[in-house]
């Protein structure tokens, strides 16, 4: 998310908050995939970080990109922080650690996807390559350590920095050391986000092995294929993980809605001013808890807005649905998880499918999943059989959901060619992690520099 919302519409009752969430129920004709991805800013001469101030920058490039695509900067303190599509439909920004993101617009296909992150990364190279710096396209860190690792001049990071240590061991790592690549996917109404829901929850830990690449950490084997899905085991669990109550049969918008409003908050927006609130929830911010510590302490629509955006499900409700479970990776991962997805969930027969196949793993079977995948990857074990088996299947449904789409919307828009890479996984039984780990024990002699030169865009 690249910048947080100043709506002013009052809120009276949780029915307010529950209604805004269900208004993103849309016709089919109108799904969209909006597709995220994060990549690590690196110098080239030395593969060290870049910071944000100075000639050769994030600051630097935010500017230059904001002078070739005349899109609106984003200012925080002064500060340039992200760039924002005149028509409101896509922005980059920058993660606490300086990992460069582009937040994509909704478009129709996953061509569109595709050539909108190809154009993005050209028109970076071409703004980053005379300041010597390059991005990196894996998971976590593989080199640097936190201390090391720069800080942004965001103010919704300062307030989380401080936050996290509270909460949890590794909600740092999160911020500073781990990119991903995400989709946000629609619903048609309440039963249809249900299923989706449902679907989607049970098989994340699955895309966090199948795009896992993140088995490096300070230089050296961390003895994890996905570092980055062991820190979400334990960044803020009040707001972070699976959420046992999207498996009952009766889960809604207003479930969702009261559970974020029993997750402590992290700031509200006045005047340009950032607030720090992680001393209550939501709910007890619509109790009246900062009357006297604000000038302004009734809740309004951007609070709200804003609020829904620092939770974080493997799944996470807006008024549309984030997948985010999987890895950052390079160019061909930033199309193939969005067709995982959009084959499982946009297509009704292949959904149905998937729904079926999961419909009677339990919280604790799926809970045991997400803590075995981050060090067993494809190899964990899930009622007596491998998650390659799993992936398999999985994968087949996703095809055939793609292939169902493409004859919807025409000849030649078959999206089932982007899950080429997964399907590589599946015939070498190997995931990303585990070639950066061969390549270190081989062709790299033991060290982590190659990986700058050989997984850059």
């Amino acid at each position: 998310m690249a910048r947080d919302t100043t709506d002013q519409t009052p809120l009276s009752s949780v029915q307010d908050l529950t209604d805004y969430i269900a208004a993103g129920s849309k016709p089919r004709e109108r799904f969209r995939i909006g597709t995220e991805h994060e990549k690590f800013a690196f110098f080239r001469a030395d593969n060290s970080p870049v910071p944000y101030f100075g000639d050769a920058s994030i600051s630097a490039l935010l500017t230059g990109l904001q002078k070739k695509s005349g899109w609106e900067p984003i200012i925080d303190g002064g500060n340039i922080i992200g760039l924002a599509e005149q028509n409101g439909m896509g922005a980059i920004s920058i993660e606490p650690g300086g990992q460069f993101e582009l937040s994509g617009a909704p478009l129709e296909t996953i061509h569109q996807t595709c050539k909108e992150s190809n154009q993005h990364l050209a028109t970076l190279r071409e703004i980053a390559e005379p300041m010597g710096i390059r991005f990196l396209g894996i998971g976590g860190s593989p080199k640097w350590t936190y201390a090391a690792t720069p800080q942004m001049p965001k103010s919704r990071y300062e307030i989380m920095t401080r936050y996290m240590p509270k909460v949890g061991t590794k909600g740092l790592d999160m911020m500073y050391r781990t990119c991903t690549i995400q989709v946000n996917l629609d619903f048609s109404s309440e039963a249809d986000m249900r299923k989706k829901m449902r679907v989607s929850m049970k098989l994340q830990s699955l895309a966090t092995a199948l795009f896992a690449s993140s088995p490096f950490t300070e230089g050296k084997p961390n003895g994890l294929l996905s570092w980055r899905g062991d820190i979400w085991r334990d960044v803020d669990n009040r707001r972070a993980g699976l959420l046992d109550f999207t498996f009952r049969d009766d889960f809604g918008f207003r479930d969702y809605a009261e559970w974020a409003l029993d997750v402590p908050m992290y700031f509200i927006v006045r005047d340009g001013h950032y607030h720090d609130c992680t001393h209550v929830t939501f709910r007890q911010f619509m109790n009246g808890a900062l009357k006297g510590e604000v000038a302004d302490p009734a809740p309004t629509m951007g609070d709200w807005t804003n609020h829904l955006s620092t939770l974080f499900p493997d799944v996470r409700l807006k008024r549309f649905l984030e997948m985010r479970g999987a890895d950052g990776g390079p160019w061909r991962r930033i199309c193939a998880l969005p067709a995982f997805w959009v084959g499982l969930l946009y297509d009704d027969a292949a959904l149905e499918a998937a729904d079926v196949l999961t419909r009677d793993w339990s919280f604790a079977e799926i809970s045991a999943l997400r803590n075995a995948v981050p060090a067993e990857g494809l190899k964990a074990e899930f009622r007596g059989h491998t998650l390659f088996d799993m992936a398999r299947e999985v994968i087949g449904i996703s095809r055939a959901g793609l292939k169902a789409r493409g004859k919807l919307n025409g000849e030649g828009q078959d999206e089932s060619i982007f899950l080429a890479p997964l399907e590589e996984v599946l015939a070498k039984k190997a995931t990303l992690a585990e070639d950066l780990l061969s390549l270190y024990h081989g062709r790299w002699h033991g060290s982590v520099e190659p990986v700058f030169e050989d997984y850059q865009y």
